[in-house]
């Protein structure tokens, strides 16, 4: 799908990939809903797009209600809605400690937000024949992510129901794309706030693992990919090749990933 003259919503857009999404699809002649929790900041993000390209929806993009919103936001000012970004997302709690509510948090943004936005959007996709979902999910979701089980659980639901839309409704006009980074210049990696060890192992783990990327390449990649119909979108690369390691031998890449803990825990400060 080539995005000029299409209607987009992008959620977890006040800043990092979302913003970024944003801004590239405005550059390629969409027109989007900038969606994230912030008011204040969704409000700048989509200020600082040419005017009338862009109209802002505050709220949480897990809740029905507020996805509701953003579609009829889209509608009032733009049109039907084309694209939907599943981007949003929390790091959630990290390692055994995490409470059952910081897993129903983490599954809500991770996870259900995409399957309440496609509830909503793809029946209607289906009878235009055409529509395009795209998840930011990561390459935790393909791998795994030492230091957080909600993350790396969570990640890896969020691929699967890609991969079940893109199985279920491909023959129907609906195309899917799932990306799955490493790391990224984002406060998801590099969040302004004090962090537990296991965080802390988590995020040491993702700056050390390869290159981190600038957010406007990685949107760059991704509507990229939507206009080639492309499902798996790797801003970087060797993901593929760990992949492609992990299934060709699960015991060996299990103990290999051990060992880059280990290695990861003494690296950090006090380890």
């Amino acid at each position: 799908m080539e995005v000029d003259g299409r209607v987009a919503i992008v959620t977890g857009a006040a800043s990092g990939i979302g913003a970024a999404l944003s801004a590239e699809l405005v550059a390629r002649g969409a027109r989007v809903v900038v969606a994230d929790l912030d008011e204040t900041a969704t409000a700048r993000t989509a200020a600082r797009l040419p005017e009338g390209s862009a109209v802002a929806v505050a709220g949480d993009t897990s809740d029905p209600a507020v996805i509701e919103a953003q579609i009829a936001a889209a509608e009032r000012a733009f049109g039907p809605v084309d694209l939907y970004f599943a981007n949003a997302g929390i790091a959630g709690a990290a390692g055994l400690a995490a409470t059952d509510e910081d897993w129903a948090r983490a599954l809500d943004v991770n996870l259900l937000a995409h399957v309440r936005a496609a509830r909503a959007l793809v029946p209607g996709w289906v009878e235009r024949g055409s529509g395009h979902f795209v998840t930011t999910a990561s390459a935790a979701g393909l791998l795994s992510q030492i230091g957080s089980a909600t993350y790396s659980t969570t990640k890896h639901a969020a691929v699967g129901f890609a991969e079940w839309l893109s199985l279920t409704y491909g023959d129907d006009g609906v195309g899917v794309s799932c990306v799955c980074p490493m790391g990224v210049d984002t406060a998801l990696l590099r969040p302004d706030r004090p962090v537990s060890d296991a965080e802390a192992l988590m995020l040491h783990t993702v700056e050390s693992a390869g290159e981190v990327l600038d957010p406007a390449d990685v949107a760059v990649m991704v509507l990229d990919a939507v206009a080639a119909d492309r499902f798996l979108v790797l801003p970087h690369p060797e993901v593929l090749e760990m992949y492609r390691g992990k299934g060709a031998d699960y015991g060996r890449w299990l103990a290999g990933m051990r060992r880059l803990q280990r290695g990861m825990r003494r690296s950090l400060p006090g380890g």
